[in-house]
């Protein structure tokens, strides 16, 4: 026993098994949030519940079994709850989603199984996906077409049409409204921030005053014909609507321009569902968010998460890079160059709200604020890189995960044989020539392994992004049609940011929660994305420039 203690084995196992149960954590994490988060797309059956309560009071039910749970019942009863007969030591409540927002109040109401009368799936039961107020549970009545209450045996399919054709014309209104009415609108800006840049330099002569005018006015007469097109799809868009019965027995008239879609989840099959569940999935990548992010898709914020990353990757990586070279190839050995080092590491261990406070400071206030004094003075008091934004974030970042890049870039510079760099310089090659041809090639693969680590750290920050751009919803991303196309002073949307907000600014915490999930394994999925093809990179770098180490 004592050689095979002194031999190490007994180590080598404790760290494999450590390892292995490291690895167990993340993949059960990992799979818990994908779980967690997948299944809240899937076609739940909707129920229809007869209930008594304690005092006779009968009442009707519609809504998505969401969770159950077991309660002591002196819990209930303390509570002013009151059972007859006595049911036992715990009672089960059920959670269920009610929906109809604007007509019962609530989305989740809890219901105890000592009240439960009667459970049934009816099969003309159908879930409404609204634009606002949430989803809406009932029973399909009429269509209503032009105010005529149409009379037709197939009320799924012409249902299913006329949702169809509403929400294509409101497709259409929105594409207009954001493309060709925003392009007037960004126009127009533009030309008054022209006048007032006119009127800063005493260059407004009346030639110009005429010019500019001439271009309002056309202006104003594009977007008069646009507006007029607009209103037109969104009149179209809501000239059909549906009469449903909710679980009050009431008939609701709901207009289908508010209708995204219908399903009836009692009589879906499994590739029906499957085939939705893909749907909703693709609708929740693609889409824009609704009621206050607790609804709808994440599509800006991927982008913006994906948009800001990369950016932040384009900066840090010269500097980094650039700095380590200084470091290694260039300073003197001394007492300044190991306190530089010093500090660099130091860096790492500062934590990241300090560089957000760091970049409201000096980035937006300083820098932004000088930027609009000297080239936007026709925009003040309004800001324009002023204020916070995507440049700010990523030069944010780009500081936080500098010293990442500068150590991982050093580490793989001093693996380099210096018989590279004197061979180099015996064949007559500058300095410069050697670092350019021979070691920053071979240093390539460290070079994209700091950027793996910055890249992995900054997708994930939240804190000082709250400080230097982020924020809850952004009108606009920072990539559209209009000159200069790409616009850094935009604010924007971050998936990490979105979490934040939907998990613990949400008013409606119960409908938030499968979204934390959903988006939690989203923003792990765009992480490992980014992360693999900057593997792939730098494992291509490594077998390209494996020969010059031979």
């Amino acid at each position: 026993m004592g050689k095979w203690f002194k031999s190490g084995s007994p180590w080598i196992w404790m760290t494999g098994g450590a390892v292995s149960l490291s690895l167990i954590a993340v993949l059960g994490l990992l799979l818990l949030i994908a779980w967690r988060g997948l299944s809240y797309f899937w076609p739940a059956e909707i129920y229809q519940w007869q209930l008594r309560d304690s005092n006779g009071a009968e009442s009707t039910l519609i809504g998505q079994l969401y969770d159950q749970e077991r309660v002591p019942t002196a819990r209930l009863e303390s509570a002013g709850f009151h059972f007859n007969p006595y049911p036992g030591e715990f009672v089960t409540r059920y959670l269920v989603k009610t929906g109809n927002r604007e007509y019962v109040g609530l989305d989740f109401r809890w219901i105890l199984a000592t009240d439960i009368v009667h459970r049934s799936k009816p099969a003309d039961l159908a879930v409404f996906e609204r634009t606002k107020n949430g989803n809406l549970y009932g029973y399909p009545v009429a269509v209503i077409q032009d105010g005529k209450r149409l009379v037709t045996d197939e009320l799924t399919l012409t249902l299913a049409e006329h949702i169809e054709r509403a929400v294509s014309l409101n497709s259409d209104a929105m594409t207009l409204q954001k493309q060709d009415i925003g392009a007037i609108n960004y126009q127009l800006e533009r030309l008054r921030l022209q006048e007032r840049s006119y009127e800063l330099d005493s260059e407004l002569t009346d030639t110009r005053k005429t010019e500019l005018k001439l271009e309002r006015e056309a202006l104003n007469a594009d977007y008069q014909v646009l507006e007029k097109e607009l209103f037109e799809l969104r009149a179209a868009a809501g000239r059909d609507a549906v009469v449903v019965r909710d679980m009050r027995g009431e008939e609701v008239t709901l207009n289908l321009s508010q209708v995204l879609d219908v399903t009836y989840p009692n009589t879906m099959g499994f590739m029906a569902k499957l085939g939705h569940w893909f749907k909703s999935i693709g609708g929740f990548i693609m889409d824009d968010p609704r009621e206050a992010n607790t609804e709808g898709g994440v599509f800006p914020a991927i982008f913006g998460t994906v948009f800001m990353v990369l950016l932040m990757a384009i900066i840090v990586t010269p500097f980094g890079v650039i700095a380590a070279i200084y470091l290694h190839e260039y300073a003197k050995k001394g007492p300044i160059t190991r306190m530089i080092r010093i500090a660099v590491i130091n860096l790492a261990g500062v934590p990241s709200i300090v560089y957000g406070v760091f970049g409201l400071g000096f980035f937006v206030y300083m820098l932004g604020g000088s930027l609009d004094q000297l080239f936007y003075p026709e925009a003040l008091p309004s800001p324009t890189f002023g204020s916070p934004g995507v440049i700010w974030s990523a030069l944010t970042l780009a500081i936080l995960t500098l010293p990442v890049v500068i150590v991982s870039t050093e580490e793989g510079l001093s693996r380099i044989p210096s018989a590279l760099r004197q061979g180099s310089l015996a064949l007559g090659a500058t300095k410069a020539e050697t670092l350019w041809r021979i070691v920053i090639p071979m240093a390539s693969p460290a070079i994209m392994t700091g950027l793996i680590l910055a890249v992995a750290r900054a997708a994930g920050e939240v804190a000082p992004l709250m400080l230097v751009g982020v924020v809850k919803l952004a009108p606009t991303l920072p990539i559209d049609m209009n000159f200069p196309f790409v616009h850094l002073e935009r604010k924007f949307m971050h998936l990490g940011f979105h979490i934040y907000d939907v998990g613990f600014q949400s008013p409606n915490v119960e409908a938030a929660r499968p979204l934390v999930y959903a988006t939690s394994f989203l923003l792990v999925t765009v992480i490992v994305v980014l992360n693999l093809t900057a593997i792939s990179v730098r494992n291509h770098l490594r077998e390209k420039f494996s020969a010059l180490e031979h």
